[in-house]
């Protein structure tokens, strides 16, 4: 049984002023499940509703339709106690480690909180010992992060912090939504590795929010790609982004710099649409921007095939 599944998920946005609403469907039936101890990703440009599905899966967002089911239960029916718990479990890490702290607070100060409110800890010496315990598996000792303010650390620091604190109630699951992109590129790689690490030592697993296909290929065990509320393509990372199949997921791969100058880019993007309007496509949302297009793509919305163990949502693949 899968960790989380999601099933049918959609978020419909109402947009405009009363007398000219349009209606932008942010997250379209989408599916996909997270198994324990496995890093799976949601990738695409901003705009895709990556951020959006993951702010549903952390309550901060309402569902229009579509399901989450958690070790068996659908979220939206647990009862209070239950939910307490569902809390601790499904823990996040977000992208500014610097809005995750009050600049006027001392940041252990959120560790102790933690610990006595969700009653993990009834004593100072208790709740000492695992705030120890969560920055060592992050590489931070208790002596340089006691007593200290926010502006004190760097960036890549705060940012283990928040995974750290994250951790203090032994979750199952951490959405991580653009963990990286705030952090300095010498740094990217100790946070991408530190996920690694939980999962292989403490089971935990991680849904992955980026637009970063490096970082992707580097944590990934799976790999789903959106686009304008759509999975478009999903499976092995390595085989998603080593050998795309979809037009959409092929420009993002090309899209990924090389350090070779015979592999310059000589391609010029035309983005011929808005991204309202790619939403507001029917057919095909790629289908503006496709170098593939077919009639088909502009009138119906490709179902999904299966190409070599990957989900691909395109009439390419259609026998």
């Amino acid at each position: 049984m899968p960790l989380l599944e999601i099933k049918n998920l959609t978020k419909i946005f109402t947009i405009g002023s009363i007398f000219s609403r349009t209606k932008i469907v942010a997250v379209d039936r989408v599916n996909f499940d997270i198994k324990e101890a496995e890093i799976f990703t949601l990738a695409g440009e901003s705009g895709c509703g990556k951020t959006t599905t993951a702010k549903i899966i952390l309550g901060f967002e309402e569902p229009t339709s579509g399901e989450i089911v958690y070790k068996g239960k659908r979220i939206e029916r647990v009862h209070e106690k239950e939910r307490k718990e569902l809390l601790r479990e499904i823990q996040a890490v977000f992208q500014n480690p610097f809005s995750t702290f009050n600049p006027l607070r001392k940041v252990d100060r959120y560790f102790y909180e933690t610990l006595f409110n969700l009653g993990i800890a009834d004593t100072k010496e208790k709740a000492e010992e695992i705030i120890r315990e969560k920055l060592s598996a992050v590489g931070i000792s208790f002596e340089e992060f006691s007593e200290k303010y926010p502006s004190e650390f760097s960036g890549g620091q705060l940012q283990r912090i928040s995974i750290a604190r994250a951790l203090l109630t032994n979750p199952s699951l951490l959405v991580a939504d653009e963990p990286v992109s705030m952090v300095d590129a010498s740094l990217r790689m100790s946070i991408v590795n530190l996920f690694k690490d939980l999962k292989e030592q403490y089971g935990v697993s991680v849904l992955y929010i980026t637009h970063d296909l490096t970082t992707a290929y580097y944590v990934s065990d799976r790999i789903a790609v959106m686009f304008r509320g759509n999975i478009v393509e999903l499976g092995p990372a390595e085989k998603v982004l080593m050998e795309p199949k979809h037009p959409y997921t092929q420009l993002l791969r090309e899209s990924v710099p090389e350090p070779d100058p015979k592999k310059k880019w000589n391609i010029r993007i035309k983005l011929s649409e808005t991204e309202q309007t790619e939403y507001l496509r029917q057919g095909c949302k790629f289908a503006g921007r496709c170098p593939k297009v077919m009639d088909i793509c502009k009138k119906e919305p490709p179902p999904y095939f299966e190409v070599d163990g990957v989900q691909v949502k395109c009439f390419l693949y259609r026998k």
